[in-house]
C-alpha cells in the first residue's frame, strides 16, 4: 500500500510517500481502508520533532473509512462499517490498523469526507468548550485563528452554548469567515492590536476565557485580556512554543488558571469518545454545525498540505485523499 512516511524529522520534504506493506489488526483492533485523512497541526508537531515519536512512523491522527478486517476479540465492529477515529497515528495512508474501542460509527447521514474533517478538531473543540473551560450564556470567550479549521468550530459551538464569542483573525476574508460562524467580534491583528480591543468590547472587564491555538505571538497578551480569576487555555502553538513562565505573574494579572489541555486526555474512554463524537455528529445532521473544506490533496501531496497549513493562510480544514 501507499503511505506518508517520515523517516527523519525536520520540514515538509521529510514526508516521503513510498511504498509498505499493508499492516494487519492484531487482538483488539481493526483495519481500515482509509477514505479521508485529516491534516492537523499535531502532524506538524510529530513531523518537526516537537512531539516525539520512534522513527520511521506513517503521518497522520485522523481519519473516516471502511472496516476491511477484525482482529481477534472485537465484537463490536465488522467489515464493511462506516467509522471515524482520531489520535492513532497513521492515518496519511491505504490502510490504517485502529484500536477498535478508538473508531465510532459513522451515521449515514454523513459523508466519510465530513466525518474525517470534524473528528480531531471536532472533538478539541467540543472538549475545549464542555470541559477545559464550560461556555454558557452570559460568559465571553476570546478565540484566537477564529477562522482556521479548530476555530470555526469553537466558535460555533462556543454560540450553541449561547457565550459570546470574540474571534480574532489576520485577513478581510478570513473575518468574513469567522462572522459566518458566528462571532460576535472580529478582531483582524494585522490592523488593530487585540489587546485594547478586547477591553473596548468588554467595557474594561476582560473575557472569562481565551482559546489560544497560535502560541507565542499571542500568550502574554491574551493573559490580559481575562477578567480577574479567568481561564487562559493554551491548546497549540502555530507560532511557536510559548517560553517559560513564573507563576507568580498569573497572580499578578489576577489570579488567573492557566491550561494545557490534550485531546488524549480528554477522549480516554470509549464513552467520553462517543459523547464528544455523538454530539457533533447530531448537531451536523441538524444544520448546527458547519464543517468548512478548505481544500483537499492527493495523499502524494501531504507535504504540500503542511506547507499551506503551516502558512497561516487556509481558512477551514484540510484533507487528504488516498
Amino acid at each position: 500500500m501507499n503511505a506518508i512516511v517520515v523517516r527523519q524529522t525536520g520540514g515538509p520534504e521529510q514526508m516521503q510517500f513510498a511504498e509498505v506493506n499493508r499492516p494487519q489488526p492484531g487482538p483488539g483492533q481493526a483495519l481500515v481502508r482509509i477514505d479521508t485523512a485529516g491534516v492537523n497541526f499535531i502532524d506538524v508537531y510529530f513531523r518537526i520533532g516537537l512531539y516525539k515519536a520512534d522513527l520511521p512512523f506513517t503521518s497522520g491522527m485522523e481519519a473516516s473509512g471502511v472496516v476491511e478486517a477484525v482482529g481477534e476479540g472485537v465484537d463490536t465492529l465488522k467489515p464493511g462499517d462506516r467509522v471515524a477515529y482520531a489520535m492513532a497515528r497513521g492515518s496519511y495512508a491505504e490502510f490504517a490498523v485502529v484500536p477498535a474501542w478508538q473508531l465510532v460509527p459513522v451515521p449515514d447521514g454523513v459523508p466519510l469526507e465530513t466525518a474525517a474533517a470534524v473528528m480531531l478538531q471536532g472533538m478539541t473543540a467540543h472538549y475545549l468548550t464542555h470541559s477545559s473551560f464550560p461556555l454558557s450564556e452570559g460568559k465571553t470567550c476570546l478565540v484566537h485563528a477564529a477562522a482556521g479549521g479548530a476555530g470555526m468550530l469553537v466558535v460555533q459551538l462556543a454560540k450553541i452554548l449561547g457565550a459570546t464569542v470574540i474571534g480574532t483573525v489576520g485577513t478581510e476574508f478570513k473575518e468574513k469567515q469567522a462572522r459566518a460562524a458566528g462571532a460576535d467580534h472580529v478582531i483582524r491583528y494585522t490592523e488593530q492590536d487585540f489587546e485594547p480591543e478586547v477591553k473596548r468590547i468588554t467595557g474594561g472587564k476582560g473575557v472569562d476565557v481565551v482559546y489560544d491555538s497560535v502560541g507565542q505571538a499571542t500568550f502574554l497578551k491574551s493573559l490580559n485580556c481575562l477578567r480577574p480569576r479567568g481561564m487562559m487555555v493554551a491548546f497549540g502553538q502555530s507560532s511557536g512554543a510559548v517560553e517559560p513562565l513564573d507563576p507568580l505573574v498569573l497572580n499578578q494579572k489576577g489570579s488567573l488558571f492557566l491550561t494545557r489541555p490534550s485531546l488524549a486526555h480528554h477522549c480516554a474512554t470509549r464513552e467520553e469518545l462517543i459523547w464528544r463524537s455523538g454530539d457533533l455528529f447530531r448537531w451536523m445532521s441538524e444544520g448546527r454545525l458547519t464543517i468548512r473544506i478548505d481544500n483537499s490533496y492527493a495523499l502524494k501531496d501531504a507535504a504540500q498540505a503542511h506547507i499551506d497549513l503551516e502558512s497561516r493562510k487556509t481558512s477551514g480544514k484540510l484533507l487528504l485523499k488516498p
